[in-house]
């Protein structure tokens, strides 16, 4: 059987280590694009928008639907990059173990 203070001081490193991958994804930024280029979106790794870049040219009053859709895309593109981060950041801590919640 496992020493339970040894258990619990595992427990703490791993909460610790948690907490540093954490503030390291507050800082990560994910970039991403759509529209060639047109429209970027910027995300943390912990899956915050942090801005949105859009070309002039593509700013069409008769259009807008199409700008929308560009920044959805763009914005889900970064999110999903994110995500693979957090994850990929999460795994290494767990040992390839999937905890539900922590990914």
């Amino acid at each position: 059987m496992m020493n339970p203070k040894k258990m619990m001081n595992q427990i703490k490193k791993m909460q610790d280590d948690m907490m540093k991958i954490q503030d390291q994804l507050a800082t990560e930024l994910i970039d991403e694009s759509a529209g060639g280029g047109m429209v970027k979106a910027t995300v943390t790794g912990q899956l915050k928008l942090h801005s949105v870049k859009i070309d002039p040219s593509v700013v069409d009053p008769e259009d807008m639907g199409m700008l929308e859709d560009l920044v959805v895309v763009a914005v889900n593109k970064a999110l999903e990059k994110a995500q693979e981060l957090s994850a990929q950041k999460m795994s290494q801590l767990t040992g390839g173990i999937k905890i539900p919640g922590l990914m």
